[in-house]
């Protein structure tokens, strides 16, 4: 045996042999022990995936859900019931109105009661049983140009159905000229309101306004004042003669005007660089976007009050906004294709209400009168969020103030 032979036998077992493979095992049994030790990572291990297929199932739809339908008829007869009663029977319309006039169709688009509206002329029946052509508005909500478009086909569809019926019932026997053949013919006319290009920018940019100020406004204001405890000047502002409100709106009020600033800036780019117009009152746009920035904040300062560490507070501002923001605010997807649990979820999410308002005003050009609901939900949320984070701080003070 040469003299290296001997020295490495010598040293004893390498890296391959057995006793290595013995301290993998010991090593993975580690892990394995401090993997199941660690119930609530575990817990998140296993059931996060499970939410998020259940989640986007639910909500990622192209589908639309019910049409909220109005209908037009200056001179009811029997061809515009028959019309109006298909509608109500293919399981996709909801008849909130019949009018006589078209005059409170703008209202009524104004405020989100009617998504659609089929407009009969006088005579309807008369130009059908004289063979001649009967047209059909029909009007459509294309804010959404994905759902207008889905709606405006589903109309469609119920028309041209109801035209073959008509031509079965009645074949082509010498019709005079000028008549349609069967003595049936409408003419299904489409007009698209507050969108009728179908800019996709006319969707996505407010949406995008909602999220970027949620994002970003709790994301400084959580890690603002999570900076202040893990530094520990939040102890010496919390023995301070400053009372716990003064200290969250004095942590509010300056990234309120950073806020501002980028409201400035999103909005000229969402006029300059996608033409999303704004039709309505510039002045209440800013005033509702303020609102909606210290709801954000106050978001984010609640946050900091549960959090112990930027790191904390950078995740929870991140991925505990970014998938309700997205998902539930009706930035993407439509909140009628929502099930009825998840649409009731979506109202605890400020960006829905916020959304509403931003569209409303920038595309559909409405004023307060219209939107007093949604304003006061998200005044009340901002003074709901601050009160909690107030009294949150005032219970770390010894007995409080």
């Amino acid at each position: 045996m040469t003299p290296r032979a001997s020295a490495d036998r010598a040293a004893g077992p390498g890296p391959g042999s057995g006793h290595g493979s013995g301290a993998l095992s010991a090593f993975l049994r580690k892990e394995a022990r401090h993997l199941l030790r660690d119930r609530r990572t575990l817990a998140i291990l296993l059931l996060m995936p499970l939410v998020q297929v259940l989640l986007f199932g639910f909500v990622v739809r192209t589908e639309v859900g019910r049409i909220r339908l109005a209908v037009v008829e200056p001179a009811p007869d029997v061809a515009t019931r028959a019309l109006r009663h298909r509608l109500a029977a293919a399981g996709r319309f909801d008849v909130v109105a019949v009018l006589r006039t078209d005059r409170a169709l703008p209202r009524l688009f104004a405020s989100g009661r009617a998504q659609q509206a089929v407009v009969f002329p006088a005579g309807f029946a008369d130009r059908l049983a004289g063979g001649e052509p009967a047209p059909v508005l029909i009007v459509t909500d294309a804010t959404d140009p994905n759902t207008g478009s889905v709606m405006r086909a589903h109309a469609t569809t119920v028309v041209r159905r109801y035209e073959q019926e008509l031509r079965a019932r009645r074949p082509a026997t010498g019709d005079p000229p000028g008549r349609s053949p069967g003595g049936a013919a409408v003419l299904a006319e489409t007009r698209m309101r507050f969108n009728p290009t179908l800019a996709s920018a006319h969707l996505f940019v407010p949406g995008l306004v909602a999220f970027v100020l949620t994002i970003v406004s709790a994301l400084m204001a959580s890690v603002s004042l999570t900076r202040e405890k893990e530094t520990g000047t939040m102890e010496v502002l919390l023995v301070s003669p400053l009372r716990p409100w003064q200290i969250v709106v004095g942590k509010v009020l300056p990234y309120l005007a950073l806020g501002f600033a980028n409201v400035l800036t999103v909005l000229l780019a969402a006029r300059v660089v996608f033409g999303v117009p704004v039709r309505g009152s510039v002045a209440l746009l800013l005033a509702e976007c303020l609102l909606f920035i210290a709801t954000s904040l106050a978001l984010g300062v609640l946050i900091a009050t549960r959090t112990s560490s930027q790191r904390v507070a950078l995740t929870a501002s991140l991925m505990g906004l970014m998938m309700p923001t997205l998902m539930l605010s009706g930035f993407i997807f439509p909140l009628e294709s929502l099930p009825a649990p998840l649409r009731a979820l979506s109202a605890v999410v400020p960006a829905r209400w916020f959304l509403l308002v931003v569209r409303g005003i920038m595309l559909k050009g409405v004023g307060i009168g219209h939107l007093w609901d949604e304003t006061l939900v998200l005044a009340g949320m901002t003074a709901l969020l601050l009160g909690v984070s107030a009294r949150r701080l005032d219970v770390r003070l010894p007995g409080g103030r």
